[in-house]
């Protein structure tokens, strides 16, 4: 339950809390592999990316996949990630940030396009759960916008207040879905977003997780 009042941050989990940009692009080389396609670099990656994903692909084809090509590449894209992730970690200095943000009577929550029921045990295996009064993950069908999951997530935490939220992100999605239940938004480059495509959002773009708490702690105030 959050303080009531207080100062809330909503965490993305990929490309935010958890570093897997090897294993993006690993499962995604490894998917187009399999479809024929080329491989693209880390850096194409982040200067295409964009939700919801099939737009992405329609960006590195020429067009939107079918449903039936949707459907493969994306259980495809999982399968490879889910072996890939293995070798990832927490962002540099995630767990003293989380501790900090607590100790400070403030509460925080995550919630993520990844599906939920890896999730939870992803982030319990960090040993990071406390730390958070909800642990939300994507129900349903993967590759839509964050924005009707933000809506179901902030609703359910008591306490919290939408003005005083901030959800800390890598991609424009993220801003969308804050404006979308009347949060304020923080976007960080080190995932799955060049800072070229994030700029023009117009919310602030931060090179480190440690600038995207002082700026939330500026916005909730």
């Amino acid at each position: 339950m959050g303080m009531h009042g207080a100062a809330h941050i909503v965490w993305d989990w990929n490309g935010t809390l958890f570093h897997d940009n090897t294993a993006i692009i690993g499962a995604t080389n490894a998917a187009f592999a399999e479809l024929g396609m080329e491989p693209i670099t880390l850096e194409k990656y982040r200067e295409l990316y964009c939700v919801p994903v099939p737009k992405f692909y329609e960006r590195l084809i020429g067009r939107l996949p079918t449903d039936e090509e949707w459907e493969v590449m994306d259980v495809t894209f999982h399968r490879y990630y889910t072996e890939h992730r293995v070798g990832c970690g927490l962002t540099d200095g995630v767990p003293g940030l989380l501790a900090e943000w607590a100790s400070a009577g403030r509460s925080q929550s995550i919630l993520s396009m990844y599906g939920h029921d890896e999730l939870v045990p992803l982030v319990r295996g960090f040993g990071i759960e406390p730390h958070f009064i909800r642990v939300d993950g994507r129900t349903g069908p993967s590759g839509g916008s964050k924005a009707e999951h933000m809506v179901r997530h902030v609703g359910a935490l008591a306490g919290v207040e939408p003005a005083r939220t901030v959800v800390i992100g890598d991609a424009a999605d993220d801003a969308v879905a804050a404006l979308h239940v009347g949060a304020r938004a923080v976007l960080y480059t080190g995932g799955s977003h060049s800072r070229a495509s994030l700029e023009w959002v117009g919310v602030p773009v931060v090179d480190s997780l440690e600038e995207a708490v002082a700026e939330a702690e500026r916005l909730a105030a």
